[in-house]
């Protein structure tokens, strides 16, 4: 792996923490609730997909790639009669800006060091092909330290997750094979089928699916050909996110990296492990 690789996966692991509270912290969820989002979902949906407008359920599937198309329309677009796109983002800001400052407290240095890395690296993101990171690039960047920092690592986290997206796609996987191989290798079905809307009948179709190319047993489990799969779309991944961490390159990575560190075990108060999203505990 090139370092700028190794990079990439290092920071995503202390960024996504950060863009995470937007949906887990009580502060984001009551920001979203007050829009008029009530329950856990409408806000997800709404808070993600925003930054696109008021678009239907069809690209929102696309775009979130591993959610059953029944779970996203019992949300989209009924969400944008509750709150409009631009009330939500104000709601998304505002709550998510809420929680960190809560989380953050005592660690403004490192707040202030993080985000002046982090903005330019967004600002200046090549988004072709990523239609989330994009959405979210265009909206004005804040003024205060942590909501710049919550912007650039929701921008990043964005371009990484539409990278993956890709990779997904191009390992010929549809959404809800990637997550049955995933539970076949490190995740508990029980984090990933329940909450991403994917019935029994359809998760056993896409399991024969899977087996049928020799990437689980008839048990689930998978198989080295699976695991190589799944390995090879993790690297994928990691080289579609490299180039901005090398335009960065490593002495302020790793900057960065030590910035970050404290504030991504600070959000992970706010998060369970093991999650949905795949994203290990900060280290100690």
């Amino acid at each position: 792996m090139e370092e700028a690789e190794r990079t990439a996966r290092s920071l995503w692991s202390a960024i996504e923490p950060v863009h995470a509270v937007t949906y887990f912290a009580p502060q984001a969820r009551a920001a979203f609730e007050a829009a008029g989002l009530r329950g856990f979902w409408r806000g997800y949906f709404a808070g993600r997909a925003a930054p696109l407008g008021e678009v239907g359920p069809g690209p929102v599937t696309a775009a979130f790639f591993g959610f059953a198309p029944a779970m996203v329309a019992r949300a989209v677009p009924g969400v944008w009669a509750a709150a409009a796109p631009g009330r939500v983002l104000e709601a998304r800001r505002t709550g998510a800006g809420a929680a960190l400052e809560g989380l953050l407290s005592g660690y403004g240095p490192q707040v202030e060091e993080a985000a002046d890395l982090l903005v330019p690296v967004a600002g200046e993101l090549d988004c072709a092909g990523r239609v989330l990171a994009a959405a979210n690039q265009a909206l004005p960047v804040p003024r205060t330290a942590v909501d710049r920092l919550w912007h650039a690592a929701t921008v990043l986290r964005e371009h990484r997750g539409d990278g993956h997206v890709a990779a997904l796609v191009a390992a010929g996987l549809d959404g809800c094979e990637a997550l049955v191989l995933r539970a076949g290798i490190d995740l508990p079905r029980a984090e990933l089928q329940p909450y991403r809307g994917w019935s029994d009948d359809r998760w056993q179709a896409a399991r024969d699916r899977l087996a049928a190319r020799g990437w689980l047993t008839s048990g689930g489990t998978a198989t080295p050909e699976g695991r190589r799969a799944h390995r090879a779309v993790e690297e994928a991944t990691d080289r579609a996110a490299a180039r901005p961490w090398q335009a960065l390159g490593p002495t302020e990575a790793d900057r960065l990296g030590r910035a970050l560190a404290p504030l991504a075990r600070a959000c992970a108060a706010v998060l369970r492990f093991p999650n949905p999203m795949g994203l290990p505990a900060p280290a100690a």
